[in-house]
């Protein structure tokens, strides 16, 4: 997409020449990618998703394709800001499987078992939501130096679910500045994170005199079709999404930028 998220995720910068010298040396690097389907289809695999405010945007941007690419995007942002509305939905999600090792030894081997995270324990959290997103990669761009999800990694087999609560004008814009800065852009009482490995978002349609305030805004919801923003490309659908990680599944060019950081530290310090 136009911000290289995965360019800077696998390389710390958006540049040709470092991409090609990943390829000609050969660093390899196990991704993982999320899946995101219906009750009865497959619709597309892809490492990054928004709902709400982040899918609104994309779809105001992508009706104004006439403008420049820059202007179109501070378009889009400043609009939607200006006609601030949440989705209403129902989230589904299964916390991440931490596998634990038992204290006890057997036979010279140590078993594992699970505490968290089992198929039974799925949560579900509804209400009015102003952004959701779902991140499977730290999603590194210029506009978040520190990434979109800087709690997850490439490869631990996990998403990161960033859910914004209804708020002020205000106070959201407070949150999308923190991004660009060093500062916790998740430290507001309105934002709450998870980490999962499923993720399912079940959008409610408006009705009666809340759906007639917000006409412009729901249209696509009046068709049945809520947008979603899947790595910078715009998707449209009616049904309840269904996002699930599957670790490492592809291999790319590139490193992973948090080990070289890591590297680094402990080699200023010897």
């Amino acid at each position: 997409g136009t911000t290289n998220i995965l360019a800077h995720t696998l390389y710390g910068i958006k540049h040709a020449v470092t991409a090609t010298l990943h390829i000609v040396m050969g660093h390899i690097q196990a991704v993982d990618v999320c899946t995101f389907s219906t009750p009865s289809k497959l619709l597309r695999f892809g490492f990054s998703a928004m709902f709400g405010f982040g899918a609104r945007t994309l779809a105001l941007a992508e009706k104004h394709r006439w403008m420049p690419s820059s202007q179109r995007k501070d378009f889009a942002v400043i609009k939607t800001l200006a006609d601030l509305r949440p989705e209403e939905c129902e989230l589904s999600f299964l916390p991440l499987q931490i596998p634990q090792e038992d204290a006890h030894e057997k036979d010279g081997k140590k078993k594992e078992r699970t505490k968290k995270g089992s198929k039974d324990q799925w949560q579900k959290i509804q209400g009015h939501f102003l952004n959701v997103s779902i991140m499977a990669i730290p999603c590194l761009c210029s506009m978040a130096p520190r990434g979109l999800a800087p709690n997850t990694r490439l490869n631990n087999g996990s998403m990161a679910l960033i859910v914004v609560q209804n708020t002020s004008r205000t106070e959201f814009i407070k949150h999308l500045k923190r991004y660009a800065s060093v500062k916790n852009q998740f430290n507001f009482p309105f934002v709450e994170t998870y980490t999962v490995q499923e993720v399912k978002v079940q959008p409610r349609l408006k009705s009666g005199h809340d759906a007639k305030e917000n006409t412009c805004l729901n249209a696509a919801s009046a068709e049945g079709n809520y947008p979603w923003n899947i790595d910078g490309d715009l998707m449209k659908e009616a049904s309840e999404v269904h996002v699930r990680v599957h670790p490492q599944l592809i291999d790319l060019y590139g490193v992973n930028t948090e080990d070289l950081e890591s590297s680094q530290a402990t080699c200023n310090c010897i």
